[in-house]
This record gives structure tokens, sequence and C-alpha cells, in this order.
């Protein structure tokens, strides 16, 4: 298993360094399972539930820190992400970090697995390049803007200002500010409320797998749902007792639900 480790990507005009880390890259014949974290997430935040998948299915693995989070690039203070800001990480930021990593996605089709946030670019990913996945697995996905999940975010926003959650948020970025307010403020934001991917959703063409706590306070059973109804093939996974996080909440049943999907996968 490799370290982690940092790569120049060029994006939207600028060179980032990406924290990333390779798992098994020596099973060059395996599938590659690429993780896709939430909108507070890193690398670190992951713990060793990728390697345990991985190693579950015999796989390789991509892990990654996106701009703003973990060890990457921070966020600049003053600046502010748009309600695109995940069409622009899964059209413009993903291509181009496959390539800085000499990923070939139209030979080496990956399989991404998504949480929250990053199950979302995941889907726009999916839906931009048909032919550069192999499928999808998608936890806790956002598809549209709930009440709830501003609820919750205002929640968190007051938590931040007024707890230790910085200093525990610190243990898995360097720049805690950048990681928190980048995705606080967006989602915050009068003009996220209309924001939607279904007609995007629409566009997949891959195998998915959408899993959902039944207690997420993030986001009713609707935004699972909501892809079965747009989306050819579809399975659907509820995990009782389990709420925004199903790899954390319940890791081996979520790893379990993972392994018979991918051993599926003709």
């Amino acid at each position: 298993m490799a370290d982690k480790q940092l790569i120049d990507v060029s994006y939207n005009e600028k060179t980032l360094s990406i924290e990333y880390q390779l798992l098994h890259p020596e099973r060059i014949d395996r599938p590659l399972l690429v993780f896709l974290h939430e909108g507070l997430g890193s690398v670190a935040m992951w713990k060793d539930w990728p390697a345990k998948v991985c190693s579950v299915l015999q796989c390789r693995g991509l892990v990654f820190s996106r701009y703003g989070y973990g060890k990457s690039t921070p966020r600049p203070a003053q600046e502010k992400w748009l309600p695109d800001f995940m069409h622009h990480q899964a059209q413009q930021f993903m291509p181009a970090f496959f390539e800085a990593l000499d990923i070939d996605t139209r030979r080496d089709r990956p399989i991404l697995v998504g949480h929250s946030d990053g199950a979302s670019i995941a889907l726009l990913y999916a839906a931009t390049f048909p032919d550069q996945i192999q499928a999808l697995i998608v936890m806790a996905p956002h598809l549209f803007v709930e009440d709830a999940t501003i609820q919750n975010i205002e929640l968190a926003k007051s938590a931040y200002l007024s707890s230790d959650l910085p200093e525990k948020l610190a243990r898995y970025h360097d720049n805690v500010d950048s990681a928190f307010w980048g995705w606080n403020d967006v989602w915050l934001s009068a003009s996220f409320r209309e924001w939607t991917i279904e007609d995007e959703v629409a566009q997949i063409r891959c195998p998915v797998l959408a899993i959902q706590g039944r207690e997420d306070e993030y986001g009713s059973l609707a935004q699972i749902e909501g892809i079965a109804e747009r989306a050819p093939d579809v399975q659907l996974y509820v995990i009782d007792d389990c709420r925004h996080s199903p790899h954390r909440d319940k890791p081996e049943q979520t790893t379990d639900a993972i392994a018979a999907f991918v051993r599926g996968l003709s």
C-alpha cells in the first residue's frame, strides 16, 4: 500500500497540490475504486475503510482530498464557491486529476465510491463521461436541497463557532477554515436552495448502487429514490439505525453491500 502523496494538478487556471493515496496499485488487472469524500471529508477522514473495501474485493483504490481539504491546497479565505462547484469538480477537476496520475479512464474505467457531496460529484461525473466509468456506488447522495439538510448545516455552523468542532476537524485538515467555510458558505447561500442535479442523473447509464441510512439527518430517502426513478440500472440499499455516514455507522454492512454489488458487475 502506497503512502499519502501530493501531486500537482492544473485546474481552473491554477496549479493545485492534491493529496492522494494509492491502495494496492500492483493489482493492475483488478478494478480501480475511486473514493470521493463528503463536504467536510479528506483522505484522513476516511480512515482505513477504503483499504478494508479494497482488501475484501482484492481491488486497487485511489483516495484523495479535494481542493480546500486535507493536505491539499487550501481555499483562499476570500474565495467563495458557487452553487455549481460540484459540477466543476466532476467535469473539470476529476479529468485533470486522472490525467496528472496517468490514469486512462477510457481504458481503465473506474468504479466511483462517493459519500454525500462526493456522491453527487460521482453522479455528475458518470452523467458527463458515460464511457469512462464502470459503475457508481453512492452513499447519502444529494440530488436536490431539502429543508432538513439546510437546518443541519446551520447547526454545524453554530457548532463550529461555539464549540471545539474546529479542533476536532483539525485532525483531518491542515486548514480547517478552508474546509469548513468553503462547504458551509455555499450550502447556506440563498442561491443554492434551487440547486438540483436531477436532470443530469437522468443521463447516467452505468450500474448504480445507492446506499442511505434510514435516519440520515441530511436528507430523506427521496434522494436515492430519485436516482432509481431516473437512471436505468439502480439498486437501492437502505440501512436501518444508520445516519448520514453508512461507512462509519454500519461499516461491515456497507462493505458487504458494496462487495456484492461489485462482484455482480459483468
